[in-house]
């Protein structure tokens, strides 16, 4: 068993940045694809990016190409999310979520393991 724990959230202005974190704890977090998810009010959860075990592929949506990044250090069993030129469209809860094992299509992974999540709101 996996827990999360994501820090890093806050209020910002239209254009700053903000890295998020992820702490992973228990089994061995190298082994685990990880993703990032938000949700905003009124809207369904959907998916941001992830990464692959090693770290060598990742994934975005559409809308946060170019602005978010995701990376993660495996000796720290963490997993970030740098986001800039942030929108107010980006206000939502964001979790982080891990499944075991390789996957090819890491936007649609059967994620086992979920954060609490952390509030990022963007005023304009």
């Amino acid at each position: 068993q996996v827990q999360l724990v994501e820090s890093g959230g806050g209020l910002v202005q239209a254009g700053d940045s903000l890295r998020l974190s992820c702490a992973a704890s228990g089994r061995t977090f190298s082994s685990y694809s990880m993703g990032w998810f938000r949700q905003a009010p009124g809207k369904e959860r959907e998916f941001v990016a992830a990464i692959s075990l090693s770290g060598a592929i990742t994934y975005y949506e559409d809308s946060v190409k170019g602005r978010f990044t995701i990376s993660r250090d495996n000796a720290k069993s963490t997993v970030y999310l740098q986001m800039s030129s942030l929108k107010p469209e980006d206000t939502a809860v964001y979790c982080c979520a891990a499944v075991s094992g390789y996957y090819t299509n890491l936007r649609q992974a059967p994620y086992r393991y979920w954060g609490q999540g952390t509030q990022v709101t963007v005023s304009s």
